[in-house]
């Protein structure tokens, strides 16, 4: 492979705001995994946002770049798993297999796609140092021809109808909008950009923590709701506390300790018991030898944390704690308090070149 923008490149990233900001270029936040697709000629590498390589794990989209993308050229985007009319990004994870026959299986049963928003490198030419608005020109030319599963990003400058995608793009399974100052030119691994995500708070009981890497403070906590059965989920973790905190949640939570085997998932470390219910520390391959093991609380006490959206019965990202709710008792922590989001069909927003 001999191109000017060579692997691995780490992407452009983006810094939390607010609201949307005025005067730059708008595109949907797209939920799978990020990509640098670099081809020359029959020569395909897809890199992960840490710049890992990503391209065993989609043959499927190789395929795809072959078919659509210029013969030579660096391609900045999103891989995506639509599903029943929204990303998931669930089936999306599955694909990370170390078994070569299970990632062919996958690739046929659910096959991903790869939404293009930026490009680094056309023929000889870098594009690293053109602004934005150049280099989406040249982009959109590039993909004129494409078809699925490749796509090129919907882009506007328009705020408004920015904002109009913010509200109605989740329910395809977006999380977000993302804004690029038309003049900046692309950094690799630089918060140079905005993103704008959703917020939502919900209260959640507070039913056991892992320790921090460090030593013995409170590494996360562990948050669970209850559902229509009155069976305790485990829907996710809030981690973001300063070590002077986590120190002092150690001691504030010590009260609340029990014997694990008295808990509702006492049966976490059974990989069976995963089958029927969420608990804490379900084996996974992203955990590797990770240590899951945690300290079990009387699931009593409530929190409120923020969260952007679920996937399906779960918080898709980390929470951010905000408060603990004295007036509130566990038992009145269900689903039912968590906004539904309106459905929105993935084929109005996902159109190829």
């Amino acid at each position: 492979m001999d191109l000017p923008v060579m692997p691995p490149v780490k992407p452009m990233l983006a810094k939390s705001v607010k609201r949307i900001p005025p005067g730059m270029q708008y595109e949907a936040k797209w939920d799978g995994f990020r990509a640098i697709v670099h081809r020359d000629g029959d020569e395909v590498v897809i890199g992960s946002r840490t710049g890992k390589p990503l391209t065993r794990y989609f043959p499927e989209v190789v395929a795809a770049v072959l078919e659509n993308l210029p013969a030579r050229c660096v391609i900045d985007g999103e891989i995506v798993l639509p599903w029943e009319g929204r990303l998931d990004f669930d089936r999306l994870s599955e694909r990370i297999h170390p078994a070569d026959s299970r990632v062919r299986m996958l690739a046929g049963e659910t096959p991903a796609g790869l939404v293009a928003f930026d490009i680094l490198a056309l023929d000889d030419t870098s594009l690293l140092d053109a602004p934005q608005s150049e280099r989406r020109a040249v982009l959109e030319t590039a993909l004129a021809g494409a078809s699925a599963p490749v796509y090129l990003a919907p882009a506007t400058t328009d705020q408004e109808l920015a904002q109009d995608w913010f509200e109605r793009y989740e329910g395809a399974g977006l999380d977000g909008v993302v804004a690029k100052p038309l003049d900046l030119p692309y950094r690799p691994d630089a918060r140079a950009m905005y993103k704008i995500k959703h917020e939502r708070t919900a209260d959640c009981v507070v039913a056991g923590y892992r320790f921090h890497k460090s030593g013995p403070v409170v590494g996360s906590l562990l948050l669970g709701l209850y559902d229509t059965s009155g069976a305790l989920q485990h829907v996710g973790v809030c981690a973001a506390f300063t070590m002077k905190r986590r120190a002092e949640l150690l001691e504030e939570l010590d009260p609340l300790r029990i014997d694990p085997a008295a808990h509702p998932w006492s049966a976490w470390a059974d990989a069976t018991a995963h089958e029927g219910s969420r608990l804490p520390g379900a084996p996974s391959r992203w955990s590797g030898k990770k240590d899951l093991s945690w300290v079990a609380l009387s699931p009593e006490r409530v929190c409120e944390v923020a969260y952007d959206h679920m996937e399906g019965d779960r918080f898709r990202h980390t929470t951010q704690f905000r408060r603990w709710r004295p007036d509130r008792t566990a038992t009145g922590c269900t689903y039912a308090q968590l906004e539904e989001v309106v459905r929105y069909d993935l084929a109005e927003v996902l159109r190829p070149g």
